[in-house]
């Protein structure tokens, strides 16, 4: 049995005692087989010293016995590493930051407390999962839909807590702006509730978010000030009817007017779903596209010609290949829109956004799914499932061994830039990206992409492989930094990033002598001054580790 660094072998054993009498000696797990079950498989220090690795694991079924290993934790300094269901691959899985440390496995906390039709509200336990969530709805017969990310399966705590996002009407896709109310353990085992919670008796919780006071919320995602155990979710009410119609575009520039247009719509609600990118001439399927573009023997390849095309092209561009596209009637953009809503008014909504896109000489459109709601069983099988609040595993298609991918990797870490939500910024970032590519002596990124997740902003999403040779890994790891350092150079910020990097990331965020992570750094100190939750998640470490890990 491993030790945590810093805790003696008579203490730890002390401890784990405790952890026993505290959640039951079945759900304590210190085997290493029981204990490699919490390692990161898409880990980039596979097979080195540095890998990320628990001691122990522990498995509480309550709130109660949530604040009972937490104590003890803070009694015998034990680091603890909370995960709600360990599902985030990408980005670090349920593997601790601070190697050592005793996993608080949360996933026997899976009650959902409350789904409120009418006010359109759940309030769920960290180790409730999207596919529980959905499923309960399902049974009840609810009218109501939860925003899902792409894959589905974590929870909504954990997914929301790391700032992630999803695909349905704008106000519930970034699904830390849709939580209200969350309860939380502090590092002293006392409890807070958020919001209108903190009033005993409070009727609200769910329905209004700030309560009275500072609003502290904020401070509990991506960080280690506490453990949640409660979170509120507002659900999107089942709309009447579903629309969707897709603008193709046949000139490079007019990627810079697409991209205002589309802001524009969005901005005023005249499209309410997640927009949809994609560029048939240079092979980039839309998100809702991945999946089928990955099955089978996957798209046709491209003809030699628009083969050697796209390999002289920079970043996507020659005057030849929009040429080439022209001739060809191939489309150099699209862009899917989807409407929730009244039939009428998602068939007004699709006229005006053609209207407004037929500024653009050569704009053609392409009428896609309609569908009154709720879905048929058959026509479930045939959608992009998280667009209608349905959770997948479909995306690890990217991935999968396939005619596309027939030497798929061991996994991969999300390189997951945020840049401005403007055509102008896509092409700079992506001559950015490949010429640093090539810098840095790995291969050239394809041209890419962001998606649309959020309003205001784009993500890029890029996977940098991890595989089972320690050599590449390594180099892949310093071409990871390099890039971070080099977009953050362009003012483009990581939004989330596994455990490998999250101190680099942080580092980023440098105004006036790095005064963000120092407050973040003080607020650890009063909240958690035996530094025993989550040590170093975020690139926040407590005063003891701090030296080692500036």
């Amino acid at each position: 049995m491993k030790v945590p660094p810093g805790v003696s072998p008579a203490d730890f054993a002390e401890a784990i005692k405790q952890f026993e009498d505290a959640v039951g000696k079945d759900w304590v797990f210190t085997a290493d087989e029981d204990v490699a079950l919490y390692r990161d498989p898409y880990s980039p220090f596979l097979g080195e010293p540095e890998e990320l690795l628990a001691s122990a694991a522990v498995a509480p079924d309550g709130v109660e016995q949530v604040q009972a290993v937490v104590r003890i934790a803070n009694q015998y300094k034990i680091p603890i590493y909370p995960v709600s269901t360990g599902k985030n691959l990408g980005y670090g899985g349920s593997a601790p930051v601070f190697s050592g440390s005793v996993v608080l496995d949360l996933k026997r906390m899976n009650r959902i407390l409350e789904v409120n039709e009418e006010s359109a509200y759940a309030l769920v336990e960290p180790g409730v999962s999207y596919f529980d969530l959905y499923r309960y709805i399902q049974e009840k017969g609810l009218k109501l839909w939860v925003d899902v990310p792409d894959p589905g399966w974590g929870s909504p705590v954990g997914n929301a807590l790391d700032r992630g996002g999803g695909y349905l009407m704008a106000q519930y896709r970034n699904h830390f702006d849709s939580h209200c109310g969350m309860e939380v353990v502090l590092a002293n085992g006392e409890i807070i509730r958020t919001g209108m919670g903190a009033m005993p008796g409070a009727k609200t919780w769910q329905e209004y978010k700030s309560g009275f006071g500072p609003w502290v919320d904020g401070i509990f995602s991506q960080s280690n000030f506490g453990v949640v155990t409660k979170m509120g979710f507002w659900l999107m009410p089942e709309p009447e009817a579903y629309l969707s119609g897709t603008v193709m575009l046949s000139r490079h520039a007019d990627l810079i007017p697409m991209v205002k247009i589309l802001n524009y719509l969005e901005n005023t609600r005249v499209t309410n779903g997640m927009p949809d990118l994609g560029s048939p001439l240079l092979q980039i399927p839309m998100i809702a596209e991945i999946d089928v573009f990955n099955r089978g023997d996957g798209p046709p390849p491209p003809d030699a010609e628009l083969a050697g095309l796209l390999a002289k092209s920079d970043a996507g561009y020659s005057p030849e290949l929009e040429q080439y596209a022209l001739k060809k009637g191939i489309s150099y953009w699209s862009c899917k829109l989807s409407f929730y809503g009244a039939p009428k008014a998602n068939e007004a909504n699709w006229a005006f956004a053609k209207e407004k896109f037929s500024a653009i000489s050569g704009a053609r459109f392409v009428e896609g799914e309609s569908y009154k709601l709720p879905l048929t069983p058959d026509q479930r099988e045939k959608v992009h499932k998280p667009q209608f609040g349905i959770p997948s595993l479909t995306m690890f298609s990217i991935g999968a061994r396939s005619p596309v991918n027939p030497t798929p990797t061991n996994g991969h870490m999300w390189f997951s830039p945020i840049i401005p939500r403007t055509g102008e910024a896509i092409i700079e970032a992506n001559r950015v990206f490949n010429e640093a590519a090539k810098e840095f002596g790995i291969p050239a990124l394809a041209f890419s992409l962001p998606s649309c997740y959020w309003e205001r902003a784009f993500i890029f999403i890029f996977a940098f492989p991890v595989t089972r040779d320690v050599e590449t890994n390594k180099k892949n790891r310093a071409a990871f930094k390099k890039l971070v350092q080099r977009a953050a150079e362009h003012g483009w910020g990581e939004y989330r990033t596994a455990p490998a990097y999250q101190d680099t990331i942080m580092n980023t965020y440098g105004y006036n002598n790095h005064s963000l992570l120092r407050f973040h750094e003080t607020l650890k100190d009063a909240v958690d001054p035996n530094g025993i939750l989550s040590a170093g998640r975020y690139g926040i470490w407590p005063k003891h580790l701090r030296k080692s890990n500036a």
